[in-house]
């Protein structure tokens, strides 16, 4: 699934490019949300090219749904003089509780400014930035206590700004989910499709489900075996990954008439089993220890 099949929208992206410009001197701080499952293909660059300069509160979210072990090391490796960085769950709610300390501890110079200047109780300002389907919305909505932003289980819902008050004194403007034209590697593109920041539709769900499984044997065999019950898994190191995708469905008893395999459901339900953690707690992108120390 090479990175120049995927057809973006320059249109939408240079609007949204623009409001960040536009309204990054309106704001304190930047949030930007990551998922905690593909912490670097989830992070743009754009996002970073456009906010340079500008604290920035790193979110790693859905981290529910990625490695523990890997989660620290990202938590890590993305923490840094100018950025603070947490792990966040908008549906078990973790993190979220430790998003205002984080914010004060890294405009304190700014805040205390403020008081100097007798502008107590000063209302911080934060732009929410993050790429399609990561969970701005829902994240948002948690933090607010009640519903203010629009949410989907897909790409592409949030397509103008919003201005939206919290529960922890910071007023945030949520900005539309931006994706960068051109992927200059390949895993990254595979990776966004593969957590569903790209919209399925646009492309070919088998060859994305071979992918899948193509990683699920490399960077987590025991987890693949135990959800299709596929035993042990050198037996299959001769497969090709195709083959192997075969075998999912084969043990699934997704077959069809004349005992062939019905790829479309077994491409779905491989999917849906990784985006809903029933495969198990699983990061794409991997981190070394040995990488953090280099």
């Amino acid at each position: 699934m090479p990175s120049e099949t995927i057809q973006w929208f320059p249109g939408h992206m240079a609007k949204t490019r623009r409001m960040i410009s536009e309204n990054l001197k309106n704001v304190d701080i930047i949030i930007e949300i990551l998922d905690a499952r593909i912490p670097y293909s989830s992070r743009n660059p754009e996002i970073t090219r456009l906010t340079a300069g500008k604290p920035t509160l790193l979110l790693l979210n859905k981290a529910s749904l990625a490695d523990a072990e890997q989660n620290k090391l990202w938590l890590r490796r993305y923490t840094t003089d100018t950025t603070a960085c947490l792990l966040t769950d908008c549906v078990t709610g973790e993190g979220l509780n430790r998003m205002e300390g984080a914010i004060k501890e890294i405009l304190a110079d700014k805040l205390r400014k403020y008081e100097e200047k007798g502008m107590h109780g000063r209302r911080v300002r934060a732009m929410v930035l993050g790429i399609p389907n990561v969970g701005k919305s829902s994240l948002i909505n948690r933090i607010c206590g009640n519903k203010k932003a629009k949410v989907e289980n897909r790409p592409g819902v949030t397509l103008d700004k919003q201005w939206v008050s919290t529960k922890i004194g910071v007023d945030l403007l949520d900005m539309p989910g931006i994706l960068w034209p051109k992927f200059e590697e390949k895993r990254v593109g595979e990776n966004l499709a593969l957590t569903g920041a790209i919209r399925d539709g646009i492309l070919d769900t088998e060859a994305l489900a071979v992918v899948l499984c193509k990683r699920l044997r490399l960077l987590y065999p025991e987890l693949l075996s135990a959800r299709y019950k596929l035993g042990e898994m050198s037996q299959y190191d001769e497969l090709s990954d195709y083959d192997l995708f075969l075998t999912v469905g084969k043990k699934r008893g997704f077959l069809i008439s004349g005992g062939e395999i019905n790829t479309e459901r077994t491409a779905i339900t491989l999917l849906d089993d990784f985006r809903d953690c029933k495969i198990g707690r699983i990061t794409l992108d991997r981190y070394s220890k040995e990488e953090l120390h280099a």
